[in-house]
Formats: C-alpha cells, structure tokens, sequence
C-alpha cells in the first residue's frame, strides 16, 4: 500500500471521541478548524500512531474557530489551526496567545455560490462584483442573498470584511461607503444562515429555478462549493470571485506563547507543522478541495489565479465593530417621517471631501439617494420639507405621503417618488426654520398612524435652529410640549442629525432624550452621510 492510499485511508477513518482515555498519552493538543480536521489528524498520526485505545502523542480536536476563540482564557489548546488568521486577532484582544508560525497550512477564497442558470441569467460568463450584487438586489432581480452570521462563522466574518472593502472602492466617503454595505445588510434574507445547510439544501434539488428563489446568491468557501461540485449534483452551482472584495480563509499554523516553556511540546509542534507540508498532507489538501501552501498543486477544475485577496486588519477591535455592527442589526417593520430642512442656510457654500466647492444641499442630495436604499420594503415611508417663504407660509410641505414604500405614488412607487424628491431637493432662499413645529406635528401624525408590532420613528436634518417663522416658539414650552404629548404605550422616537456648525445640538440631544431616540452631530459637510449612518444604525439597534 502506497503512503498516498494508507493516507487516505486514515482520512476517512473512525476517531474516538474525546471521552476516550487518551489524557495519559497525549502530549500535544491540537484544535483545528472542522473542515481541516481530518487532514490535521491524519498528519498527527503519521508522527506516532495510535495505540489500543485509538489515542496518540497529538490529540487533534475539531472545532469551529469562533467557538475556540471565544474560550482561550479559560484553557487552550497548544496549536490552533483556525480558518482565519482575523480569529488569532480576535482572541488576543488585550494581549497575543497565539502566533502563526510560517505560511498558512492552505487557503481556500470566499466565493459567491448561486445555481450556475441564475449566474449565466444575471452577469453571463462575466464576475460580478459586491456592487453589482447589490444593484441587483436593491432592483430585486436577485431574489434573495444569504449570509453567516460573522460572529459565529468564518464564512460570515470574511464577507462582511469583503463587502465593506468593496463598497469603500465605490465612493471616496467613507459615509457614503457604510450606507451601500448597510443597504445590502438590510435586505439579506437569513443573516445567521448555515453554508453547509445551503448546500446540502441545493443538493436535494433538481429544479435550478426553485434552487435560484430557494437560497439565491451565499457566500462558501471555495473548498466547499469544489466539494458539492464533485458529487456531480442535480443543480450545478457556480462559484463567483467578486473581484472588488476576494477575502481568503488561510488556515494559519499558530503556537501558544506558552509552548515555548516546554521543549518537547514545542519540538513536537514543530514536527506536526513540517508534516502539515509533507507531499503526502498536500496532495491531501488539494484532494480536498483547499488550496495548499504548494502552489503548484491544486484540485482539478479551479482556476490558477483569482483577484488579489484582501489585506485584513489585525485590530481585534476593528475587526470585532464591523462583525457586531453586521450581526446585531434588526430586520424590523417601520413607519418612518423623514423631516428635512429647506431653509435658506442649506444653499450655503461649503466644500466637499475632495475639495471641491459645493453646497450643503447638494451633499444632502448624494447621500439622502443612497440613504432611500436602506429601508426594506415592508417599510411606511414620509418626506417633509420644512422651511418657510412668506409669513403666511405653512411649517413644511408634504414632499411624500407616508405609506409603503412599494405602493404606487403618482404613477411611480414611494421608493422611486422618494428618491426623486431627495435628488431635486432644493432649499427656499432666505427661508426661515419652523423646526420645533414640523417635529411637534411630525410625532403627532406618526402616532396617530400607529400600528402594532411596528417601529414609528421621525428622523430629522436640520443646519440650525428654529427661528424667522411665524411658528418659533420658546425652547422650554416646546420641550414641555413634545414630553406631555409623548405616549408611553405608542412611543415616537426622534432621531436627529445636525447639519454644520450652526445646528442646534443642545436642543437636537434634549429631544432625543425626551423621546428615546438619538442625536448625532455632521459637524463638517463631509460627515453628512456617516452622521445618516449612525442614525440608521441607532433606530436598528438591539432593545436593551
């Protein structure tokens, strides 16, 4: 029998489970990533064999890196091999525990599966990218995208640092970036879906159409897309290398600090990690489906090469901010009244990020058109314009009666109505603000449209203060006004962005405080679309 088979033959073996009495021999404990298992192991045992008992010097434990990361200051294993070199960053966080010793044991990229029928549909034989995929999503010509949950999966964690970098490559605002990820965060249908369910899901299948409505577009990683590709399934699916954000999973060989205190320990890891790139481990690997740390050899039918992977952060806490932000939004119904301000002041001359001369206003207009793409469909939607001309002009204009957002408004649906007053908008000259009225009645008219098991809030944008009305009324009786006309059982929350250093945030803060909501601060003109950022992500926050 030939290494190569008595390998294979090891791979597919029978382990025992972690009741057996192996404590007594081992002497190198090893965890590796569940999918790299059987590899891990079978090189392990390549070193010193099993005894009776099925025991050896390196117990190898299969277990999914979130999971090993989240309990390494309890007790840890001596050699990690995680899916991700981003776990070793995220378990450290005060301080290193482990550290990867030489490359990666393999790599596999994070690809986009889809029924092979809906890809050759949608972009032919052409890749599409993140953007593109949401193009195509917010025009619902992609039925449905699903995604792991990026705390929980390695899978997840990757193609949310993917999708992040792809819309950063989209627009020079960093604002404006974070809408576009966000956008397609909100209409990902199961934020918390298993990739190998999918695909055992697709498997059962044999109608590519049914496939296509069924699951849609989901990230795998490529090892796993070439493992269901090799069954020969009824339903063949493609595998999509987006090229404006191709995340990889390297499988880094990482120590304990602590190993080093042992001789025999570390000089064993070091044998384990030799082995890992023996001829016999690699040709195993690329049998797998994985990408080995030999280039040259590769499972048949994947392609050489493929966009330049991602460079990720080793910031624990950066990487950790993009995984909670992604995980912790809720998918919730909303009734939403957008109350902008059109008074005079938003003409005026600023300059944008690049340096150019604009107006606050035209900057209103770039990221409110990609703010109106972040609201799901189930949402009721609003748009006021306050500002006043003469002295006998009403405090706002009703720019978008408040209703579904799919539902037909002048022949066109809210969604596109919205955008298209939010990209002619255009601020009266020498306007004034009646802004404590507009909110007054806006929070007035939510509750009175009230419906149960959905979210009334008004959002609102203003570059000062009320003042130059006919409706400016004192600060004090305002605030006492919105406090008693508040309703415990049918709350409105106010959430408000500040335009520029005129705005008033003292009172912009005491309104959020007496309604629930939030004030956020666009103290430059280029902080516009981050401040619509985090007032989205406030009104999505976890109930606390």
């Amino acid at each position: 029998m030939t290494s190569g088979s008595l390998l294979a033959l090891r791979l597919h073996a029978q382990h025992p489970s972690a009741s057996r009495p192996c404590a007594a021999v081992t002497k190198l404990r090893v965890t590796a990533a569940p999918e790299i298992a059987p590899i891990v192991r079978a090189a392990a045992e390549q070193l010193g064999g099993v005894d009776g008992a099925g025991c050896g010097p390196i117990a190898v434990t299969a277990e999914e890196p979130a999971v090993t990361a989240g309990k390494v200051r309890t007790g840890h294993a001596d050699v990690w091999i995680s899916s991700s070199s981003a776990w070793l960053s995220i378990a450290s966080v005060d301080n290193a525990i482990y550290a990867a010793q030489g490359p990666p044991v393999a790599r596999s990229p994070i690809v986009l599966a889809m029924p092979k029928a809906l890809a050759e549909s949608l972009w032919g034989t052409k890749q599409p990218t993140w953007a593109e995929i949401l193009a195509k999503v917010t025009t619902q010509q992609l039925p449905t995208v699903n995604m792991p949950d990026p705390l929980h999966s390695t899978v997840g964690l990757l193609s949310v640092l993917a999708v992040r970098a792809a819309m950063a490559r989209t627009t020079a605002d960093p604002g404006i970036a974070q809408l576009r990820a966000l956008t397609l965060r909100s209409r990902i249908a199961n934020p918390s879906a298993d990739t190998d369910a999918l695909l055992t899901q697709v498997a059962g299948m044999s109608d590519a159409v049914q496939a296509a409505k069924a699951v849609g577009v989901f990230p795998v990683t490529e090892q796993q897309l070439t493992t269901y590709q090799d069954a020969a399934r009824r339903v063949p699916l493609a595998g999509m290398y987006p090229p404006d954000g191709i995340a990889e999973a390297d499988y880094p060989f990482a120590t304990a600090n602590d190993l080093a205190t042992d001789p025999d320990r570390q000089s064993l890891a070091d044998r384990l990690n030799h082995e890992l790139r023996s001829t016999d481990i690699i040709r195993a690997l690329a049998d797998a489906g994985f990408r080995p740390a030999t280039p040259a050899t590769l499972h048949a039918g994947l392609p050489v090469t493929y966009p330049t992977p991602l460079s990720l952060t080793t910031d624990a806490n950066q990487l950790l901010a993009a995984a909670l932000q992604w995980s912790q939004y809720r998918k919730l119904s909303f009734q939403v009244l957008i109350l902008i301000d059109a008074s005079g002041s938003m003409n005026d001359t600023v300059v944008d990020r690049s340096g150019h001369p604009t107006t606050k206003a035209a900057l209103l207009r770039e990221s409110g058109v990609n703010a109106a793409q972040l609201f799901s469909d189930d949402t009721s939607l609003g748009l006021w314009y306050f500002g006043t001309t003469a002295a006998a002009s009403p405090p706002y204009v009703e720019a978008v009666p408040i209703g579904p957002l799919t539902e037909k408004v002048r022949g066109v649906s809210r969604r596109d109505l919205l955008a298209q007053q939010i990209s002619t908008y255009k601020p009266v000259d020498q306007g004034g603000t009646p802004l404590y009225q507009t909110i007054l009645d806006g929070t007035e008219a939510m509750r009175a449209g009230a419906k149960p098991d959905v979210v009334s809030l008004v959002i609102v944008l203003t570059d000062g203060r009320d003042q130059d009305s006919r409706f400016v009324m004192d600060r004090q009786v305002f605030l006492n006004r919105l406090r008693s006309e508040q309703d415990s059982t049918n709350p409105v929350p106010v959430f408000g962005i500040g335009f520029g250093a005129d705005a008033d945030m003292a009172t912009l803060r005491d309104i959020a405080r007496e309604t629930g909501g939030q004030a956020t601060a666009a103290t430059t003109p280029t902080d516009l679309a981050g401040a619509i950022a985090q007032v989205f992500l406030a009104t999505h926050e976890p109930a606390r």
